[in-house]
């Protein structure tokens, strides 16, 4: 007999959570142990259940989903209890996105283009230890790092500074360049990488 897996499901859309609910409910090897539809929900819900598994949507009803994981891992980290595996199952599948739920430990990042049983394959594959990043996504990353190659020396320099948050103005200063030149070199940026604002750039 499989293992039985806990999961806990983060979702907004009704249709989406209901159904993926119902899913791995039938599949007989999981255990849905509740659903939330905001980051106020899940917090309330993760305060008094845990699971091996939490499957988070980045866009809930009061926020991104992705705050939820730090506010798990300090209070995992108070608790002394054992942190579930987060996996995010969303539309999004842009640069930014992805790196963003990297960055704070992601293990799998699944595209709402895929079906449960693809979703659930996945799940598997990164209880197993494997990473796992949908291939719409992959292609993107390697999009931006192969584009990245062709950034110059001054583009590069522009895009570190707008990621630790200075403004065109303190860039300007700061580089002895007029704010006008500053966001040139940005316009160019973002053809260069399709990257359609500022805060993409800051979560490059």
């Amino acid at each position: 007999m499989d293992k039985i897996t806990s999961i806990i499901i983060i979702e907004d859309h009704p249709v989406v959570r209901n159904g993926l609910s119902a899913f791995f409910t039938a599949a007989g090897h999981w255990k849905v142990m509740g659903t939330a539809t905001s980051i106020a929900e899940a917090r309330k819900l993760l305060t008094s259940v845990t699971a091996d598994i939490v499957l988070l949507d980045i866009q809930l009803e009061d926020g991104w989903g992705f705050d939820i994981i730090p506010w798990l891992v300090t209070r995992s980290e108070q608790k002394t209890n054992p942190l579930p595996l987060f996996a995010v199952y969303s539309a999004f599948d842009d640069y930014a996105h992805v790196r963003a739920a990297l960055s704070m430990g992601v293990k799998a990042y699944i595209t709402k283009r895929r079906s449960e049983q693809e979703l659930e394959t996945a799940l598997r594959k990164a209880l197993d230890g494997e990473l796992h990043i949908d291939e719409a996504a992959q292609q993107k990353l390697q999009s931006i790092s192969d584009l990245c190659i062709l950034l110059t020396k001054r583009e590069t320099e522009i895009i570190n500074m707008v990621k630790r948050g200075l403004s065109n103005k303190e860039i300007s200063s700061q580089l002895g360049i007029s704010r006008r030149t500053v966001e040139n070199i940005l316009s160019c940026v973002y053809d260069k990488t399709g990257i359609k604002s500022r805060l993409e750039l800051e979560r490059l």
